[in-house]
Parts: structure tokens; sequence; C-alpha cells
């Protein structure tokens, strides 16, 4: 995630025990006066490494936050009761707008956090960018770090160094109403075409429904059909990327995807601008009969007035019986190259990140863990995870390991794309074309 967007991902700052989130300008005030702002050096790095005083953190907000607000409060007690003199205030900020204010972080160390949260796709740029601290050292020193798997433990690697601990996987599946699909007579779509036939059977039927809420500004819940296609974002060679989201089998995703905005499912007008917390509170409120959502999104969910009346399945894939491949998702949180709290900040970022704190998220906000043994032990308190695990053994992509690809992200090249199909301004070939060049142009190299 971007800096911009961590005052929604780092949302540490709840009632219940966590510190508050102090107004910027009082942190400012802080900052210019707080031996945590010492000078730093030509390299973004601090000068200093202090073993008390106030370390910040940003988290993600989420759809349903005071959950995870009590499990970052007691992970934060445990790391204030460990270190004496030590205090930590946390602020959940909107992954939305997370680009520009971690930009500006990163650009201004002394107005900086020491901790931030951030999208796995993110970890490239920001590395690039020299916001995140190397901890290679106190990973691989870290007991707890060898049961990461595998895929969470690339997340936070560039170029054969780490920066950063995985907080949570994230993959989407198909939810769905079993009330509605009882009362019509319609069982869970088994492949594409059945989920858009059903979903418009359903709006049909019931036209105070979506039957399945989608979002032109959902890019993940839109990937999975380019990627059931056969098509991909890009493609690699030699360490460099070039775009592939205009090739044919890509295209003919983006149209699948597009068919489910109208009057006939989900009108444009309403749901062209639609993000993925969009999707799954429409769902959650009772206004859609199936919507995308994640393993994380099982708490908001739970939360809604569709409580014990849905279920969820993989989402399909274009054969039927074949599960659409989904996109790698998951958070990690990382420590700024500008701390001068260095020790402190590793020290707070295995109690946000260990074994302990993951399996009360699970519990808590149904993240799926990092760690293959605490993930196993979830599955077997909560069989609501099985359809992700089952997404995930079926095979999951992700976005291109370029720095690039946060400029694709936080320029929005791919919901434009979408939501110019989707609006009827270009049809899908102009739309792809114009979003392919745009990501060309991001992944060219920089001098």
């Amino acid at each position: 995630m971007k800096l911009s967007a961590l005052p929604q991902a780092l949302g540490f700052a709840r009632a219940g025990g966590t510190p508050i989130a102090v107004p910027a300008a009082a942190l400012l005030l802080a900052c210019l006066t707080a031996t945590a702002c010492a000078p730093q050096t030509s390299d973004g790095k601090a000068a200093v490494d202090e073993k008390s005083g106030t370390l910040r953190v940003w988290l993600f907000q989420e759809v349903s936050n005071k959950p995870k607000e009590q499990v970052v409060a007691q992970a934060v007690a445990a790391f204030e009761k460990r270190n004496q003199g030590a205090k930590v205030e946390v602020e959940y900020i909107p992954v939305e707008t997370r680009a520009q204010r971690v930009k500006a972080a990163f650009n201004d160390p002394k107005s900086a956090p020491d901790l931030i949260e951030y999208g796995n796709t993110d970890t490239a740029g920001y590395v690039k960018d020299g916001g995140l601290a190397d901890i290679s050292a106190e990973f691989a020193a870290w007991d707890e770090a060898k049961d990461t798997d595998p895929t969470a433990r690339k997340s936070v690697t560039v170029g054969g160094k780490v920066y950063g601990s995985p907080l949570f996987v994230g993959l989407r599946a198909l939810y769905y109403r079993t009330d509605v699909f009882k009362e019509l007579g319609l069982t869970a779509p088994k492949s594409q075409a059945e989920l858009v036939s059903t979903a418009k059977k359903i709006r049909k039927a019931k036209p105070e429904l979506y039957g399945i809420a989608v979002g032109g500004a959902y890019t993940y819940g839109a990937m999975p059909f380019v990627w059931a296609a056969g098509g991909e974002l890009a493609t690699e060679e030699g360490g460099s990327y070039k775009a592939a989201v205009n090739s044919e089998a890509a295209r003919e995703g983006i149209a699948t995807y597009a068919s489910l905005f109208g009057d006939d499912n989900c009108p444009a007008a309403k749901c062209a601008q639609m993000g993925g917390n969009a999707t799954v509170t429409a769902f959650a409120s009772g206004k859609a009969a199936m919507a995308i959502g994640g393993d994380f999104s099982h708490a908001a969910v739970e939360a809604g007035t569709v409580k014990g009346k849905y279920a969820v399945v993989p989402l399909p894939g274009t054969a039927p019986g074949s599960i659409a491949p989904a996109f790698a998702g998951g958070n990690n949180i990382g420590v700024l190259k500008s701390t001068s709290h260095r020790t402190l900040a590793v020290d707070l970022l295995k109690s946000l990140t260990g074994k302990d704190t993951q399996g009360k998220l699970f519990d808590a906000m149904g993240f799926l863990p990092t760690y293959t043994d605490v993930r196993a032990a979830a599955a077997q308190r909560q069989p609501f995870v099985k359809p992700f695990i089952d997404t995930l053994d079926a095979g999951t992509r992700f976005v291109p390991a370029s720095p690039g690809w946060g400029q694709i992200d936080s320029s929005l090249v791919l919901p434009t794309m979408f939501q110019e199909v989707v609006s009827g301004r270009k049809d899908v070939k102009a739309a792809a074309d114009d979003a392919a060049k745009k990501m060309d142009a991001a992944f060219a190299p920089t001098s």
C-alpha cells in the first residue's frame, strides 16, 4: 500500500486500549520537539536508535474495523509491557488514499511514522523509493519466521532482501445468499457463464437486488475473469515487463466482467464507481444476492443483515467445475528506513505480525494467517476458510513485481479501463489498448 492510503490501512488507533490517533498538526508539533524526530542522514536513515519514546504506526482501516483494533491493542500492550518507556500511537488510514500520504512520509521523514501496513503489491515500489528498512538479518533470526509460507515470504522480498513481515494473505471467493438461491431454485454457479446468467435471473425475479454486486473500480474482483480467460496483466522477459492486458484472451475476460454492468444486474450508473469495499457492503447489507469478497471480508458480512443466510464457494472459472485464478493479495507491515527507533520498531513489528496476533486476527477478522501452522489450526477452528484455501490450492496470480506497478495502481489505470467499457465511452479493444500504453510507460525504466 502507499503512504497516502496508510491512514486507513494502519488503523491501529482505536478505542479499548489502543492509542488514539492524533491530529496531523499535533503530530507535526510533537515531531518538532521530540527526540523521535532526530536528524536524518543523507541516505534516509536516522542518526540514532532511541530505546524509548513514542512509536507511530499507520494501519489500514477495514470495512468493520473494531475487531482489528482490539487485536492490535493487545499486541501493542504486550510490546509496551516488554519495553518500559516505549509508547505506541496507532492511526488507521483509508486504503484508497494511501499513495499520496505514503509518498509524503517518504519525502519528509520527520513527519513519517515508524511502521506502516502496506499492500504486498506496493513492496517493490516502496523499496525503489527508499522508504522501507532492510530487516533481513532480524527476520532471519526470528524463530517464528521459519514457518512463513513461501508466497508470503516472497511478498516482502526484493532483490533477495527482506523489507517487512507478512500480516495476512488475502484471497477472494464468491459469497452468495442461500435464502435467495433456495427461493428461486438456483444452485451456486459452476462456470462464469452460469454466474452471469444466474445474476441476471436473480435481478429479473428480484429487481430490488443486484444479482451480483460488481465494481468498475474493483480491480482484484475483475482480474480473475481476465486470468480465467487465459489473459495476463503483463509478460516478463529479462527482468522487464510489457503490458498484456490488451491481448485477445485478456479482452475476452474484460468483456465477461463488463457484461455484469447494466440494468439487468448492476446498473453502470451506480456500480461503475464501486470498489471492493462497496461491493462487500452491498452484499452484507442485503442489497445483492452475490459478491466477490475476501476471506478478510468475513467479519463485515457476519456483522451485516445477511448473517446466517449466505455461503461461500470458489469463484468459478470458464470451464464448468473449474476455479478462477485469484489474486494472491495480502498486507505486510514494514519498518520505515527513517525511524529513529529501529530496534523498538522491529520488536513492535514482531508483536503485530507474530503467530499470536495472526491467530487472533483470523478469529476477529477472518484474515488468513501467513504461517502454515497457524493457518492449519485456523482452518480446524473455522470451516468458513475452506473455499479460500481451495482457491489458494487451485493456483493464484500476482501483479508484476515492478516498481512501475505502484504508479499503475495509484493512477487507476485498470479501473479507468473497466469504467470506460461499462460506461460505453470506449469498446473493450480501445480501452484495453489505452490501458496497455499507460502500463508500458510505467514499466519503462527511469534514469
